[in-house]
């Protein structure tokens, strides 16, 4: 019976694709993956620098999973940052799938020795696909045998396609002691129903943190030790999410702790544990979303990781500091 409770959960979730307008997939390790957040964070570490990262929501069915590459750097000759975006997500255990691949530019302006403003614009190509052989209808279900019915629903067993283009823009601002960020997603709004129409909402994301040193600067090295408080708020159709969390950096570990929470209810407590040591360019993040809504005790919480590898940067005459944000 709980088998059958969470297919169908996960049936109503998909049929949201058929009649409602969807939201985009979300990661906990949000600095982890920047591209992904704003379009402007492009080039901004200015070492070519690479990000993988992959987030498993509600484990026991395999109810949603998310990978995403992304590949940015700065390039001097153009005054800014270029990037790549590849995005999958699939619910429903595969049934309902999308692809994203996204090209970024992102122009660096150094409005004053220390303020330094950035402003992206993405390009995105978007493919969503329904494999409706992958679906339980509930004329299906025999009260004794379970899934073992023949389904009469109409297009069961055919496969549907939605492709789209899609633009989105990012702006930030920084200084070494703090930064803000602002970034809107699907300005075009592209249809991207199966049948009849529904619109891809708008997606709009606000980011702001600040650092507070621990301890003093060692000589000829970065600040190792510091802390960084965070807020990321992002609305889109009638759906809002707000992220207050904190990052803690001691040499070369890292961990954090936040809060998730929507108009309706708190949502989850995220913990974060992330491993960069000095002497290497990579970095890995694990984090753990303990789901204290009501759907907690029936799918559990989330899954994620990222790795990130920084490739050396090319010797320049006039260097520009990067930004320093969470390192997860």
């Amino acid at each position: 019976m709980k088998n059958t409770k969470i297919t169908l959960f996960t049936l109503a979730l998909l049929g949201l694709g058929f009649v409602a307008k969807s939201q985009d997939p979300h990661f906990s390790q949000y600095y982890a993956n920047p591209l992904y957040l704003n379009p402007a964070f492009a080039g901004v570490s200015k070492c070519p620098r690479f990000n993988l990262n992959y987030r498993n929501q509600y484990p026991v069915q395999n109810v949603y999973q998310t990978y995403t590459a992304s590949y940015d750097q700065y390039v001097r000759s153009i005054n800014g940052g270029i990037g790549v975006v590849v995005l999958r997500d699939e619910a429903g255990d595969g049934a309902l799938t999308a692809t994203e691949v996204s090209g970024i530019y992102s122009y660096h302006l150094k409005v004053s020795r220390k303020f330094t403003l950035l402003g992206g614009l993405q390009a995105t190509f978007r493919q969503r696909a329904l494999d409706s052989k992958n679906l339980k209808f509930p004329d299906q279900i025999d009260p004794y045998f379970g899934f073992v019915r023949e389904t009469v629903e109409n297009g069961a067993g055919k496969s549907f396609t939605n492709s789209h283009f899609d633009i989105s823009a990012g702006l930030i601002g920084y200084t070494e002691k703090f930064y803000f960020g602002f970034s809107a997603h699907h300005l075009t709004q592209p249809n991207e129903a199966f049948f009849n129409t529904s619109e891809l909402p708008m997606k709009l994301s606000a980011q702001a943190g600040f650092t507070i040193p621990l301890g003093k600067k060692r000589l000829h090295n970065e600040l190792q030790n510091y802390m960084i408080p965070n807020v990321v708020y992002q609305n889109q159709g009638s759906f809002d999410q707000l992220t207050i969390s904190t990052s803690f950096n001691r040499g070369a570990m890292s961990g954090g702790l936040g809060v998730r929470t929507t108009s309706e209810n708190t949502d989850a407590i995220v913990i974060l544990l992330g491993y960069a040591p000095n002497s290497f360019d990579w970095k890995i993040g694990y984090s753990y979303d303990v789901t204290i809504s009501q759907v907690a005790n029936d799918l559990g919480g989330a899954h994620e990781i990222s790795l990130s590898y920084q490739l050396p940067c090319r010797p320049i005459r006039k260097k520009t500091a990067a930004i320093k944000c969470p390192k997860f």
